[in-house]
């Protein structure tokens, strides 16, 4: 059975490593693996969406509407805008970060509020963490996208050690430390 995944966010947010460490991680497991290229304006401040697809035989990699298992979103109106994507059964890991796309910072529309409130309300099973905050916690803003993919993996059956050495195995050594707290802020988020 094919799981799906999707990755959201906003350019120069992490996406592109975020989708790396999870394919790794998922080939060791034996899964095979699709994993998209990032889709949208990947310059900080466009819309970024990255696909990861795994199974036993994975033939696309990408994720239709109604088909996403689990979305990641660095960014919550980010969020909200690709929950049409998302299973009825689904699980929402997100940033409760809000980066003002360009219809709010010229002012012709405003920021909606109370996203996550709103989220809930449709019955969506949503994990939303202040990512930014744990992110600066663990040394830099820079690992937000860990922390996102350490609360995901409350979602899995994997042992912690795997996501470590997923880590290991895409982070540059001098990063590893910051990361690996990081993630261990996110998995006890939940």
């Amino acid at each position: 059975m094919t799981k799906n995944m999707m990755i959201v966010g906003v350019g120069g947010q992490g996406s592109l490593l975020a989708s790396k460490l999870l394919g790794h991680l998922l080939l060791t497991q034996g899964y095979d693996v699709k994993v998209s290229e990032v889709h949208g304006m990947s310059q900080r401040g466009g819309s970024v969406v990255t696909y990861v697809r795994w199974g036993d035989k994975v033939y696309s990699p990408i994720v239709d509407k109604g088909e996403a298992d689990y979305i990641v979103s660095f960014e919550l109106l980010e969020a909200a805008r690709y929950l049409d994507h998302l299973k009825t059964d689904g699980k929402l890991v997100t940033s409760t970060q809000q980066i003002d796309p360009m219809p709010v910072i010229t002012g012709a529309a405003e920021y909606p509020s109370d996203l996550v409130d709103k989220i809930k309300a449709l019955g969506v099973d949503i994990a939303a963490v202040d990512a930014l905050t744990l992110s600066e916690e663990a040394g830099s803003s820079k690992t937000a996208n860990i922390v996102l993919l350490g609360c995901l993996s409350n979602y899995f059956d994997f042992d912690e050690s795997v996501w470590i050495e997923a880590m290991e195995a895409c982070i540059a050594p001098r990063f590893i430390d910051m990361n690996k707290k990081a993630f261990a802020l996110g998995r006890n988020s939940k």
